[in-house]
């Protein structure tokens, strides 16, 4: 994400930002201590932006163009299949747990920007906390995201760090970014033209599922999605996303950061089990937001940090290969906003 951040800033330095059309406005091993619990009313406290029930929300009239460019562009990532990726660690953690000090690596907060929260700071790690990508708390933050990703029940934080990894007793990273797990966030989340752990600036965790959430035959939000850079529309982004990282598509059509896609209630699930509809029932009716550039397009959480496991479910990487692009419809949040990287922290 970082990489794809720089090349977006230098083409906007350059003057590359373009004028773009709005959307009107429709619708507003497992580690010690225990496994995480079931999360079904999500991890925030009150309505978020991500929980809104939007099953009976009128899809954008511009919904058949953007989908007809997304398919132009090659649809979803990895040869247009909509695939599972189940390597993103959810941990929990309470007041017992171990804190660890978090510093800054050599490019803490891409070079200055006041999008990431001070550093030094602690935040709690689990034992047996492992990084994304990694069988540990080490990681190539050279080469990859390395998410870890904390909610604290106790002190109602969620710890999202990016390209993190092990140096000592504590942790360096790229970015920290701390959310208030009882704060009800507007469309602006941590604020206007601000990243996080996601190059669109949502809290990743809440947009995970977990085969625990699953389990209990609910999920009371919307998932997350990304797609390559190619296929979404550069230099803007639609709310609530509040950032784009290194979208290059200049088709005006193609779906910007932070676009929302629904299932279409018409699409038959009756094939489906139980488990595999909680999925489906959530995609009809909260939706699944562009978060980030990538090729593997649902995000789903590691089950070694579960007590259920997705392959007793029935759910594994290719589960809902069966669903094109043309099986969605977007849902409106009103004109999209050009990029500038000028963030305004809330």
């Amino acid at each position: 994400m970082v990489r794809a951040l720089v090349v977006a800033i230098v083409l906007f330095l350059a003057g590359a930002c373009s004028v773009t059309a709005p959307f009107r406005d429709q619708a507003r091993p497992a580690p010690d201590p225990a496994p995480a619990p079931s999360r079904s009313g999500g991890l925030f406290a009150g309505p978020q932006p991500w929980t809104t029930d939007v099953s009976g929300a009128p899809a954008s009239e511009r919904s058949p163009a953007v989908l007809a460019a997304l398919t132009a562009a090659g649809g979803w990532g990895n040869g247009n299949v909509l695939q599972i990726d189940t390597s993103m660690p959810v941990l929990t953690a309470d007041g017992s747990t171990r804190r660890l000090t978090v510093g800054p690596n050599a490019d803490y907060c891409f070079g200055g920007i006041p999008d990431c929260d001070p550093v030094p700071a602690e935040m709690p790690v689990p034992e047996g906390a492992v990084i994304e990508g990694s069988s540990d708390l080490t990681c190539d933050a050279t080469a990859e995201d390395c998410h870890l990703l904390v909610a604290d029940t106790a002190g109602r934080r969620l710890y999202e760090l990016y390209q993190a990894t092990q140096v000592g007793d504590g942790l360096t990273a790229t970015g920290l970014f701390v959310w208030d797990l009882d704060r009800a966030y507007s469309d602006d989340l941590r604020g206007p033209q601000c990243t996080s752990a996601d190059a669109a600036g949502f809290p990743i965790a809440a947009l995970t599922p977990t085969a625990d959430e699953v389990a209990t035959g609910r999920i009371d939000h919307a998932l997350r999605f990304i797609l390559p850079n190619d296929r979404m529309k550069a230099d803007v982004y639609v709310p609530p996303a509040t950032h784009a990282g290194g979208p290059t598509n200049p088709d005006p059509d193609a779906p910007p950061y932070g676009v929302h896609l629904r299932l279409k209630p018409t699409v038959d699930t009756a094939a489906y089990t139980g488990p595999q509809r909680v999925v489906l029932t959530a995609l009809q009716t909260y939706g699944m937001y562009l978060s980030d550039g990538g090729e593997i397009a649902l995000t789903f959480a590691d089950d070694r940090f579960s007590t259920a496991r997705w392959a007793d479910l029935g759910i594994e990487p290719r589960t809902f290969a069966g669903l094109t692009v043309d099986d969605f419809e977007v849902i409106d949040h009103g004109p999209e906003v050009p990029v500038t990287y000028d963030c305004a922290r809330n």
